[in-house]
């Protein structure tokens, strides 16, 4: 049961102070990741945006507006470090003062932020950037039975967890619905975005095969983010090794898992976004075959670059595809990834190219953040957006009317 709020922290909706919002999560190190990556957006848009102060508490985050929350390094995360002590860091965040409180990680900051929230009588969210229960059970292994017994464990603490929140967020329909299936009533949709100003087609650059050593003629297939597991990195690989001349998977990133193969390069995480922009802007087609992808960020950018995408038939990744913005495979065989990549390179990839920059016009930050705050701002105030009001954003982003005028 969520606990009501106290009413010395009740904001009336005529307030103009500043709203402070504290965002908490472990999801946080050197080489990056679509938390940090959403983080800092969010970061930079409220400082540009009146009525808003943020602050982001994680491990090794430093710099104005920013709280290092410490914690024991996790081997083999990629440089992810866990705070363990929940009640230091639930003074912590109880001093910075929030009036709103977002958890982005479903272990000991989430609980740090639960009790912070109830000390300080402010509304706290949970925003579910993860398939937790996939996770786990990919983790542990072991046969069929195993796994599925990984998968209700996890389940149950996840549904434990996210009942005292006061809204839980997350960014597909396939990750609501899973949530939703815990026995959750306080989740919706809240898709993530791009800067479809920066992620344009006309970062394209020839310049990029010359520095990278690369012919014209070289295929050149790009995937960006976490060498991890999840990622399916080893099927790219062994796709790109059986395509052979004249495809390249180049994979830029870090993490515990690289691709290896004689048709792969790695290059390390690029932590310039302009730089990462102008790479995919500049490669032939984005590949990724991560089976968990809460929503997918990078295929996102590349969508953004006018850079065709074949993706994962799963999760967050399918529904981006939706509407021919991407090409998916509903495989985790190479031979059908094989073919999946030669069919796109056998056609006119200009109709690709075209739903999937409008599909990422319609998931600019610009849209997606104001949102979220409104989100926020009805939290301070005691409501949540409800009805046509928490459903029409996300069939815009999928790009249905959302209105009677335009054919709702």
């Amino acid at each position: 049961m969520r606990a009501p709020h106290a009413p010395v922290s009740a904001r009336d909706a005529d307030d103009d102070a500043a709203c402070h919002l504290v965002d908490t999560t472990m999801f946080w190190s050197l080489t990056g990741g679509g938390v940090q990556r959403y983080l800092k957006t969010k970061h930079g848009w409220l400082a540009r945006t009146p009525g808003w102060r943020h602050t982001i508490f994680a491990p090794g985050a430093r710099g104005w507006g920013f709280e290092d929350a410490g914690g024991i390094p996790l081997p083999g995360s990629g440089g992810y470090r866990l705070p363990w002590d929940r009640h230091a860091a639930a003074r912590r965040i109880e001093g910075l003062g929030p009036d709103l409180i977002e958890a982005g990680d479903p272990l000991r900051l989430g609980w740090a932020s639960l009790d912070a929230g109830q000390r300080l009588g402010v509304p706290v969210l949970a925003f579910c950037h993860s398939n937790v229960m996939e996770m786990a059970a990919r983790l542990v292994g072991g046969p069929a039975w195993c796994r599925a017994a990984v998968r209700r464990t996890v389940g149950a603490y996840v549904a434990r967890m996210y009942r005292d929140f006061d809204l839980v967020l997350a960014p597909s329909r396939s990750m609501v619905e899973q949530l939703r299936a815990l026995g959750l009533d306080n989740v919706e949709q809240q898709a993530l975005g791009v800067d479809s100003k920066l992620f344009h087609p006309s970062r394209r650059d020839p310049a990029v095969r010359t520095e990278l050593g690369v012919s014209p003629e070289t295929r050149l297939l790009l995937f960006a983010g976490r060498f991890a597991p999840e990622k399916n990195l080893p099927l790219l690989a062994e796709a790109v090794r059986r395509l052979g001349k004249p495809y390249l998977l180049l994979a830029v990133g870090d993490g515990p898992l690289p691709p290896h193969g004689p048709r792969v390069r790695c290059l390390p995480y690029e932590p310039r976004p302009a730089q990462l922009a102008r790479l995919m802007a500049s490669a032939d087609a984005f590949v990724h075959a991560g089976d968990q992808e809460s929503f997918g960020l990078a295929p996102l950018e590349a969508m953004a670059c006018g850079t065709p995408v074949v993706v994962r038939q799963a999760a967050g990744l399918a529904e981006l595809a939706e509407g021919g913005a991407g090409l998916a495979v509903d495989s985790d065989k190479p031979s059908e990834w094989t073919e999946a990549i030669a069919a796109l390179f056998a056609v006119d990839q200009e109709p690709w190219r075209r739903a999937g920059r409008a599909c990422a016009e319609r998931h600019d930050w610009g849209q997606v953040l104001t949102q979220l705050a409104n989100r926020y701002r009805r939290l301070i105030h005691g409501s949540r957006l409800t009805g046509e009001e928490a459903t029409l954003p996300a069939l815009h982003w999928c790009g249905i009317p959302t209105s009677r005028r335009d054919g709702f």
